[in-house]
């Protein structure tokens, strides 16, 4: 079938979905033997085979836009490569297969299995860069918070729109030397502050369950493509995600281009990153506030995925219990 004939199929995500939390889930399954074995390239590498070889048995036409990272020397799932039997619809595919290789590694909360669907040319073809990232639940207005505010700023506002004072406003950041005068701020305004070291993906999610995360608000700096990834899952369960590049270098700059992209200082909104349809899946590798870790018994073992769809606003939770081999 040629790729003008997948481009005119619809995209099924209904049909799609289920097949998709499939190829999450392989993957979890694979690094789970990893799971405190401190060999993180083993446990990415695992992952990455366990989808490549599940997507690779789903009817689409698939080109995976958002993959491991150019710089990586890690086993990519790479930009540009093509998944799927080619029979059916064509489609962007974003992916992390193992977000939180040192969590895995090292047997830390919150590492995950995460990936995206939607049609062809509608997810942003993010460069493997740093994205300044700022992230909030549903419920609020738009602009509640941007990132041109500062963010003491942001954090006084979310709360009055919270209709909270600033010191019960909690905010997810990732712990690193970066982060030391933004953390010193936000402390500042007497919010509290969730420190993560790794799994910004899950960091931005948590934000879209606050009642159950206790998680506001998410902001920083960290991977673009990982923003793509944080933006597709709250495109399903609600939310606002701004995210603007970061350059370090004209290589940097050149890579961007490479990927298409020409106003080098846009900051990009939720629907600006995901512009149609998307679904999404993840399982938890270990347990965290989202998704209960691989649970090992006598003679079985047991996944939790989250897997969701944009066009309907559907989050299912879904567990499942396999004999061991």
């Amino acid at each position: 079938m040629s790729l003008a004939e997948t481009t005119k199929l619809d995209f099924q995500d209904r049909l799609l979905s289920l097949g998709l939390a499939r190829v999450s889930e392989a993957a979890a399954l694979a690094s789970a033997k990893w799971i405190g074995r401190g060999d993180e390239k083993a446990a990415d590498q695992a992952a990455v085979n366990a989808m490549r070889e599940q997507l690779n048995l789903l009817d689409i036409a698939g080109v995976v836009v958002i993959g491991e990272g150019e710089r990586d020397e890690a086993p990519m799932l790479f930009i540009g490569e093509e998944v799927g039997t080619g029979k059916g619809p064509a489609v962007d595919i974003a992916l992390d297969p193992l977000e939180g290789t040192t969590l895995t590694a090292k047997d830390m909360p919150n590492a995950l299995t995460v990936i995206a669907m939607a049609p062809r040319g509608t997810l942003l073809h993010a460069p493997d860069v740093y994205m300044e990232k700022l992230a909030i639940g549903p419920g609020y207005a738009p602009d509640t918070v941007t990132l041109a505010m500062s963010p003491a700023a942001r954090v006084r506002a979310l709360a009055r729109a919270k209709g909270v004072a600033a010191d019960e406003i909690t905010v997810c950041i990732l712990e690193r030397p970066r982060h030391e005068d933004l953390i010193a701020e936000v402390r500042s305004t007497g919010a509290a502050i969730r420190l993560i070291t790794d799994g910004d993906v899950a960091g931005v999610i948590h934000c879209a369950e606050s009642e159950i995360t206790g998680i506001d608000m998410y902001m920083g700096s960290g991977g673009a493509p990982e923003g793509v990834l944080a933006a597709s899952a709250l495109k399903c369960m609600g939310g606002q995600i701004y995210g603007q590049l970061l350059f370090r270098n004209d290589d940097e700059r050149a890579r961007a281009r490479k990927a298409g992209i020409t106003d080098l200082n846009r900051i990009y909104t939720r629907d600006e990153m995901v512009t149609s349809d998307v679904i999404f899946a993840a399982t938890g590798v270990t347990s965290g506030n989202i998704l209960a870790g691989i649970k090992r018994e006598p003679g079985w073992v047991t996944t939790e995925t989250i897997l969701m769809r944009s066009k309907t606003g559907s989050v299912r939770r879904m567990s499942y219990r396999s004999p061991l081999r």
